[in-house]
C-alpha cells in the first residue's frame, strides 16, 4: 500500500513552539505512525518542485494524506486540479484539520468549506455517530482531547455521504469531525483534529483514526467505467 503524506512545513519552520511539538515536521510524525502499521510511505511539501507532487508519484499513490493551513493559495491550481483528477480516477484522499480549505478539497466538494473557529486550548470531546464504520474501529464512544482548536458550524460542505464523528467543545460548538465522500472512483475522508500547536497528532486515539481512514480509502480494485458512444453489448440486427 503505497501512501504520500503532503505538508506544506511552513509553521514548523516558522514557529519554534510547533517545532516543539513536531520537530521533524508533521508530515514525519504521521508518516512514522503509518511505517508503523505496515504501510509503505512517502512525504512530500509545498516547496519542492511541483509542491513534491509529480504526475510518476500519484500515478503510483494509493492514498494521498493533506495537511495545509496558511499557504493554500501558493498551491498551483494545476497541481491541485491534477490531484483532483487522479481521486476521480480511484486514488484515496485523507483530508486532515485546516485542509478542509485547500483548493484540492474545494475542488471536490464544489462549495466554499467555510466555517467557525477559535483558538482558546478548550477540550474537545469527538463522539462516534458510526459505531459499525470502519475507521471507527479500535475506538471507543467517544476520543477526547484537552486542548484544540475550536471549528464549529456551519461548515460549508455537501451532505455527507456518511457521517462518522461529531465534535462537542467547551465553548459550547459542535462540528461534523469526520466524514467521508464519494468521488469518481475515489474515497475522501475529512478529519478535524490537528491544529499545529498541539500534540493531537500524537495521541493514540486520532493515530489509530487516521490509519483506519487510510486503510478505508485505498480503493479495493473496483470496476474502472467507460464513457461516452458504447457498442452494443448485444446483436442488435433484427
Amino acid at each position: 500500500m503505497n501512501v504520500v503524506v503532503w505538508n506544506e512545513y511552513r509553521h514548523e519552520k516558522e514557529n519554534p513552539a510547533v517545532k516543539e511539538v513536531y520537530p521533524e515536521g508533521i508530515h514525519e510524525t504521521l508518516a512514522t505512525f503509518l511505517r508503523e502499521d505496515g504501510m509503505n510511505v512517502k512525504t512530500v511539501t509545498l516547496d519542492e518542485p511541483e509542491h513534491g507532487l509529480t504526475d510518476e508519484l500519484l500515478q503510483e499513490t494509493d492514498v494521498l494524506v493533506w495537511w495545509g493551513h496558511k499557504a493554500h493559495e501558493e498551491v498551483k491550481d494545476d497541481i491541485a486540479e491534477k490531484v483532483k483528477q487522479r481521486v476521480l480516477d480511484g486514488m484515496g484522499l485523507v483530508v486532515l484539520h485546516s485542509g478542509h480549505f485547500s483548493k484540492v478539497f474545494k475542488k471536490l466538494m464544489g462549495t466554499g468549506c467555510d466555517l467557525k473557529w477559535r483558538e482558546a486550548d478548550e477540550r474537545e470531546r469527538l463522539w462516534v455517530v458510526d459505531p459499525t464504520h470502519p475507521i471507527t474501529e479500535g475506538i471507543g464512544e467517544y476520543i477526547e482531547l484537552e486542548k484544540e482548536e475550536m471549528y464549529g458550524e456551519h461548515f460549508d460542505i455537501p451532505t455527507p455521504d456518511e457521517l462518522i464523528f461529531i465534535s462537542w467543545f467547551e465553548g459550547g460548538e459542535v462540528f461534523r469531525s469526520g466524514a467521508t465522500f464519494k468521488r469518481g472512483r475515489g474515497k475522501i475522508f475529512y478529519f478535524r483534529p490537528g491544529h499545529e500547536t498541539y500534540p493531537t497528532y500524537h495521541n493514540e486515539d486520532i493515530k489509530q483514526v487516521i490509519k483506519n481512514g487510510v486503510r478505508w480509502a485505498k480503493n479495493k480494485n473496483t470496476p474502472t467505467h467507460v464513457y461516452g458512444n458504447h457498442k452494443p453489448i448485444e446483436n442488435l440486427d433484427k
